[in-house]
């Protein structure tokens, strides 16, 4: 009824202003003619008088009438008197044989120049006057310029978050750390009858794709309650105080909808360590922070509101925010194992054919370090790859492609190759699998190719490891070293040359050496020291005067003991690799042939050749 009457006072507006603009411009010669000093009588008698020098008349000039401009004899100036019937005035300029002409001036047109300006001017008035009282009375967060301070967090029911801790794959340790949130949000006084607090905030901290968002959606799933989620750089703008604004309306939101959990994603974003000198005491992301530490210190006990934030970062987070009372729980999401990483594939396989000859055990096992936006990522390529072939299953090579093109490259099948390079590409290959397959913890190969692959790579190696290791021996870390230099090796043997097609694996052998003597005291004469000077491990504006923390003497030592790890390893690689150097010549004309072969092909090379079980390399 009210927004009727609305309509209606504009309308009424409308057509006033309508009426307005006609009649001025419909009487604007009755008002000239009726106001002006000037008049048809004033110059009917200058004409008798002898004082009209020249006359132009303007037929339909301003007015539906007429006007005419004056010059007199005398110099004086000008001038311009509108009439009602130029005729008469015609006739008297003839009658009394007064020079005179007629300028035709054509009419304008009321609705051109009038009308149609005011009509569009008012419809352009009334739909932003309409735009910003809607935005006035809807008050959704969307509305960025009547809400600019809101909080831009989405919320999801419990109705309408269908995820539960069962289609979280793994993470099994995790789970039951989190399933004390989901019994108090389900049943709070459980708790608070003996006196007990809920942990206020969460912190789940892990690499990217590890699950940490879907864990907290789960959470919420299981419990039944609201989940708002949001990044933490949606709380930054450029203007300071926006940030802790919608702090502020993110938690009266919550807490409207208590019990339920509120899940900040990134929280590094916002939460960086304060006090680095950087950006000063009024900048927006500390602002921001200090309003989300009064806020998770704010509510009590009993209101039911859960913070969880995810972060790979925890080093740069601010001591502030990790204290107990803030986030008194922090989770560290690992990557899967290889057990893990199967039901993960499984879950991730439920609404995809899978041809028979798909062994996701084995998919586990060649997919170490995967994390589970890897898998699913891996599954959804071959998917893909399937329905472009014209499949309505996935098969193993569907999946053997698919990892090739996420892990190395797109095989590039149609780069044209010469025979040398080709056979140089073979000779490299089996350099490293020779090695893979001999050394007893780095092994067994699962696929060499000499393919092109998108990344730049002529070829690769392939192992397919039986466990994931938690920890790297000593002597696991000098095979690595010795496998990377395998390629180079083979290539030195045969060709009596080498190639730029090392460079990566030289690249990989040299930080494994430096690591094991700066990093994980590996070294006798270098000592159980800690050298190491990993540039990501420096926060910003935090340790921005880092010295080195050794000295000119100590470097000169560490260089030497690389160079020695090093040497002693492509020594050893090399013994290895001229003892099957018959292996070497067949298994690389193999790869010349089929471009690729697999385990069992490579394997059959070395029937009847006897392999050491045990390898021991003195550094």
């Amino acid at each position: 009824m009210n927004r009727s009457k609305g309509y209606n006072s504009i309308f009424a507006f409308v057509v006033v202003l309508l009426l307005i603009v006609v009649f001025i411009e419909y009487g604007k010669g009755f008002i000239s003619n009726n106001s002006g000093a000037y008049s048809t009588t004033s110059f009917a008698e200058d004409i008798k008088a002898g004082k009209v020098a020249y006359a132009t008349i303007m037929p339909n000039a301003e007015t539906p009438t007429g006007a005419v401009k004056v010059n007199f004899n005398d110099g004086t100036e000008e001038v311009t008197f509108y009439t009602t019937d130029v005729t008469v005035i015609e006739k008297l300029l003839t009658d009394n044989g007064i020079k005179h002409e007629v300028e035709d001036v054509p009419s304008d047109n009321i609705l051109i120049t009038g009308i149609i300006p005011v009509i569009v001017g008012l419809v352009v008035m009334v739909f932003i006057f309409t735009m910003f009282t809607n935005m006035q009375a809807s008050g959704s967060g969307n509305n960025r310029m009547m809400n600019f301070g809101k909080s831009r967090a989405r919320m999801s029911s419990s109705e309408d978050n269908k995820i539960r801790l069962d289609d979280v794959a793994g993470l099994k340790e995790e789970k039951e750390q989190l399933s004390e949130i989901i019994e108090f949000l389900k049943d709070p006084e459980k708790f608070t009858r003996v006196g007990a607090r809920i942990p206020k905030g969460v912190l789940l901290e892990g690499a990217p794709g590890t699950g940490k968002t879907l864990l907290a959606r789960a959470v919420a799933g299981e419990a039944g309650v609201p989940f708002f989620i949001i990044s933490g750089s949606d709380f930054v703008e450029m203007f300071v105080g926006v940030g802790a604004s919608r702090v502020r309306d993110l938690f009266a939101e919550a807490k409207k909808n208590a019990p339920c959990i509120i899940f900040i994603d990134e929280i590094d974003a916002v939460a960086r360590r304060r006090g680095t000198g950087m950006g000063g005491g009024h900048d927006e992301r500390e602002q921001t922070l200090n309003q989300m530490l009064v806020e998770m210190d704010g509510f009590g006990v009993n209101e039911g509101i859960i913070v969880m934030a995810a972060t790979n970062r925890v080093d740069i987070l601010d001591p502030a925010i990790l204290r107990p009372g803030r986030f008194d729980r922090k989770i560290t999401v690992t990557r899967p194992d290889i057990g893990e990483r199967e039901a993960i594939l499984k879950v991730h396989a439920r609404n995809k054919p899978l041809a028979d000859d798909v062994d996701l055990k084995t998919v586990a096992q060649t997919t170490a370090g995967f994390t589970g936006a890897d898998l699913e990522n891996l599954l959804n390529e071959s998917a893909i790859l399937a329905a472009t072939s014209d499949r309505k299953f996935i098969t193993q090579s569907d999946i053997n492609s698919s990892f090739t093109k996420i892990g190395i490259g797109t095989e590039k099948h149609s780069k044209i190759v010469s025979d040398k390079e080709k056979k140089i590409t073979a000779y490299h290959e089996t350099g490293h699998a020779i090695l893979m397959h001999v050394l007893p913890d780095v092994g067994p190969v699962h696929t060499i190719s000499v393919i092109p692959t998108g990344l730049g790579a002529a070829g690769y190696t392939m192992p397919l490891p039986d466990k994931d290791d938690m920890f790297l021996s000593r002597n696991r870390m000098l095979e690595d070293i010795m496998v990377s230099l395998g390629g180079r090796i083979a290539e030195e043997i045969i060709f009596g040359d080498i190639t730029t097609g090392a460079s990566s694996d030289i690249r990989k052998a040299t930080q494994e050496a430096r690591s094991m003597v700066t990093k994980y005291g590996m070294s006798s004469n270098i000592g159980v020291i800690n050298y190491d000077e990993n540039e990501e491990d420096v926060f910003i504006g935090y340790d921005i005067s880092h010295k080195k923390n050794h000295s000119e003497l100590i470097a000169g030592e560490i260089d030497k003991e690389v160079k020695a790890i090093i040497d002693k390893c492509y020594a050893k690689a090399k013994e290895i690799i001229l003892q099957y150097e018959d292996v070497l010549h067949s298994s690389a004309k193999l790869l010349v042939e089929k471009e690729k072969i697999g385990r069992k092909e490579f394997e059959e090379l070395f029937e009847g050749k006897a392999i050491s079980e045990e390898f021991e390399l003195e550094i």
